[in-house]
Parts: structure tokens; C-alpha cells; sequence
């Protein structure tokens, strides 16, 4: 497997989704310590895995999970399928602020097309169905995308919802701030690292004494019986270890059939954890430990 090359400086490479201006790029900036890393903007969260894979990059982060919308489902089914030699090393939770973003001042009534990533309508939707409730929303690959698509590639009505830190990037105007549904709305970043790699921490911020976490995805044949996955909980239940999240995804090609995601409290090397997991693999078919980390404290706002 080929070494990502040494920046300037011996900053880490750390992939994320791009261009410069995402959410992704803000997760990035406001959990890195400061200098340590060169930020490399990505066409898609699959490109930056498959950059992190080919070791172009040292790290990557990624999002995975939002406070409003649920699970990033592309990245869910890359740590559990295609990507399985990769390793979660950390995560970042950050405060997300959506703006209403055009080239110039723009009146709400003038627009006729918002542009923005496919997971932002659903988190703005007031606005979208009331004050610009006539205006058609298209689909970018990311909202910093969408706010360089409209200062780019002008037109009459066109607006983007994204980031202060793209329209500060692109030149573009902030026609309003904040236009998300609530305002403890957070996305859920996490740190990946090639599974060779996994044993060395990423460049974080250095804060307050952190808990740790452990990311798996479960499955099995006997997943059609009635209380198999009771069973399974069990393990974790037995020796009083938290779960903070499970969820189901379909497994490609196989109707009917489940992978099981669960984030608990603790280490894959803690006697409770490691006992968990091998219980899991007495009855599961497959059981991945996609990583050990040390849980976020606290959501991230945005870099100024």
C-alpha cells in the first residue's frame, strides 16, 4: 500500500469533502489543532475514502450522521463493505448554520431555484415551504458546490444554501443566516485512518479528558429467527455496556437481510467489550470493530 507524501511542514494530508467552503471542510478546521494539518478537498465521500485507501491522504474525515436527517448512508455502507480496511480514529460533532446564499442581494420573491446538497432541504424546511415555497431546489454535490455553481454560472433567481465560509470563499452574498429548522441541529464528523495506521491518534484539538466510544456492524444467517437479535443486544446488555446508537441498513443484494450498526461506551480492548464481541461472534455470521475512539465533548461551531 502506497504512503501518503509528506506536506510542507510535516502537517498531516487530511481528505474531505469539497470544494473549499463544505461543512465538511469547517468540521475539519474547527477539530484539527491549529497548523497541523493540509486540508485536501474531494469530489465526493467516496473519492475521499478511496483517497485515504490508496494512501494519497494520511487521514480523511467524513460525515456520518445528522442530528435532524439520520445516518449518512454512503458512508455507512463503505466502512462496512468496500471500505472495510479503514478505521474510525475520531470524530467531531460541529453546530451546523445553513445560509441563503446568492451572487448578489437578492429579495426573497425574486428567487426561483435554490441549489444545495440533496441532505440540506430537509433541514430547512420552513423556509423552503413557506417563504420560497414557489422556488424549485436541484441537487449539487455539496452545498459549497452549490454556492460556487451560482457565483459561476449566474442567473436570473438563482440562490444556493450552504456555508458563511463559502460565500466568504466564492465571493458570493449572504441574503440570510440561520435558516435551519432548529437551532441545535449538529452533524456528526468522523476521523478515518487506513487500518495500518489506526494505532496512530489523528492532529486534534487538544481539550478536556474524553470518554471513549466503539463503532461494529453486526450481521448473520440466523437473523430470520425470532429473537436472534435480542440475543445479540443481550451480549452488550449482560455486562452493562451503553449503547448510545444501533440502526439497521439493507444489505446490497440480499432482500430481506440486515447489517446492524452500534456505537457504545468504551474500548474494543476493554475485558466488558472484548467479552461483548466475542459473544457477537458466536451467533453473527460477520462482526466488524470499525473503530475505537475518543468520543467528541462537545459540538464545534463553526470556524470564524
Amino acid at each position: 500500500m502506497s504512503k501518503a507524501p509528506e506536506p510542507p511542514a510535516g502537517r498531516a494530508r487530511v481528505g474531505y469533502l469539497g470544494p473549499q467552503g463544505t461543512f465538511s471542510e469547517e468540521a475539519l478546521l474547527g477539530s484539527a489543532a491549529a497548523d497541523a494539518v493540509e486540508p485536501v478537498a474531494l469530489a465526493s465521500i467516496y473519492d475521499t475514502v478511496s483517497a485515504l485507501r490508496r494512501g494519497e491522504v494520511r487521514f480523511a474525515i467524513v460525515p456520518i450522521e445528522n442530528s435532524l436527517e439520520g445516518s449518512i448512508n454512503v458512508t455507512l455502507d463503505l466502512l462496512a463493505g468496500e471500505a472495510s480496511d479503514v478505521r474510525i480514529v475520531g470524530e467531531a460533532l460541529l453546530r451546523v448554520r445553513h445560509c441563503l446564499i446568492a451572487a448578489q442581494p437578492l429579495a426573497l420573491d425574486e428567487i426561483e431555484t435554490v441549489i444545495t446538497h440533496p441532505q440540506v432541504p430537509g433541514q430547512c424546511t420552513r423556509l423552503l415551504r413557506g417563504e420560497l415555497a414557489s422556488a424549485r431546489v436541484l441537487a449539487a454535490a455539496s452545498t459549497a458546490e452549490a454556492v460556487r455553481s451560482i457565483v459561476e454560472e449566474p442567473g436570473p433567481g438563482r440562490a444556493a444554501l450552504g456555508t458563511v465560509l463559502a460565500a466568504r470563499i466564492y465571493g458570493a452574498t449572504v441574503i440570510r443566516e440561520g435558516v435551519e429548522d432548529r437551532e441545535d441541529n449538529e452533524t456528526r464528523f468522523v476521523w478515518l485512518a487506513r487500518e495500518g495506521d489506526a494505532a496512530s491518534p489523528p492532529p486534534l484539538r487538544a481539550g478536556t479528558a474524553r470518554a471513549w466510544k466503539t463503532s461494529l456492524v453486526f450481521w448473520g444467517a440466523g437473523a430470520g429467527r425470532p429473537g436472534w437479535l435480542l440475543g445479540c443486544l443481550e451480549q452488550f446488555a449482560r455486562r452493562e455496556i451503553n449503547l448510545t446508537k444501533i440502526e439497521s441498513r439493507p444489505q446490497r443484494g440480499r432482500l430481506g437481510s440486515y447489517m446492524f450498526y452500534v456505537d457504545l461506551s468504551g474500548r474494543a480492548q476493554d475485558a466488558p467489550v472484548a467479552e461483548a464481541i466475542r459473544g457477537l461472534e458466536e451467533i453473527c455470521e460477520q462482526v466488524r470493530v470499525l473503530g475505537t475512539y475518543p468520543a467528541a465533548p462537545r459540538a464545534q461551531e463553526p470556524p470564524a
